[in-house]
């Protein structure tokens, strides 16, 4: 049998990056997939390429999720995805002196509230089964403080700690809902485009973006979707409550040899 094989899983930001090859690889595991997304147009096109099923979802539209219990309502695995850097309309100020306050409340509805509405749901979906996993997509950034953009950075935290929270309470109810964190560093998606830029000078820009990271290279989508797709299986039963890192060691130290 394959890891997955008869679970209902809904993937939240799922028409590109890192939500679109979580969807893939539950796929080719043998899971149903729900692929949601804000955006429908790339929402539907990733869903007819993947041949898996389809629902338009604001993660921060308390309205949108009552929609997808009417639709779905229940479930085996949440992997609550989507999320926003605040930098996808171009540069601004994300710092803790300059950011507005309405940038701030923008970054945290879709990434703070649009966890706990999705485990809320998740909690609510598993909960007559006992059984299921919730999937949490927080950060490296939730892990250091990131001065040039702080929302992000506190909104990836928040989701790490409610995460050990959900755990707690799905455990205290004595339901067998696991809820664990994935905290990937440098993972090449679209969202790194505007940096690398073409031609010869998008290796060197690429280079430059992981010189600090001591495995030298970004990570892929496709990596961050093995780990997930083990967090859905009951491969991880007995884990719950975890963070974990898809960092190229960037947080186990300095690779440096003292001098």
């Amino acid at each position: 049998m394959a890891k997955l094989d008869n679970l209902l899983c809904v993937v939240t930001g799922g028409a590109r990056g890192i939500g679109k090859a979580v969807c893939a690889a539950f796929i080719a595991e043998g899971a149903r997939v729900v692929l949601t997304d804000i955006d429908e147009a790339e929402g539907r096109k990733a869903a007819a390429e993947l041949d898996c099923e389809w629902h338009r979802l604001d993660v921060a539209s308390e309205a949108d999720w009552d929609a997808l219990v009417q639709a779905f309502p229940a479930i085996d695995v949440l992997v609550n995805n989507a999320g926003i850097t605040g930098f996808e309309d171009g540069p601004a100020p994300h710092d803790p002196e300059n950011a507005s306050l309405e940038e701030w409340h923008r970054v945290h509805a879709v990434n703070t509230d649009g966890c706990f509405l999705g485990c809320r749901y998740a909690l609510r979906a598993m909960k007559e089964r006992g059984e299921g996993s919730i999937i949490n997509m927080s950060s490296r950034s939730g892990l250091v403080g990131i001065p040039g953009a702080a929302a992000y950075a506190a909104s990836k935290a928040a989701i790490r700690n409610h995460t050990k929270s959900v755990a707690l309470y799905a455990a205290q109810q004595g339901w067998r809902i696991r809820c664990n964190s994935v905290h990937p560093a440098a993972v090449l998606t679209p969202i790194w485009e505007p940096m690398l830029g073409e031609g010869p000078e998008r290796e060197a820009n690429m280079a430059a973006l992981v010189a600090d990271t001591p495995l030298k290279r970004f990570g892929t989508v496709e990596e961050v979707a093995a780990l997930c797709t083990y967090l859905a299986s009951p491969e991880s039963a007995y884990m719950t409550g975890s963070e974990l890192t898809l960092d190229g060691g960037l947080l186990a130290g300095s690779a440096a040899s003292p001098g």
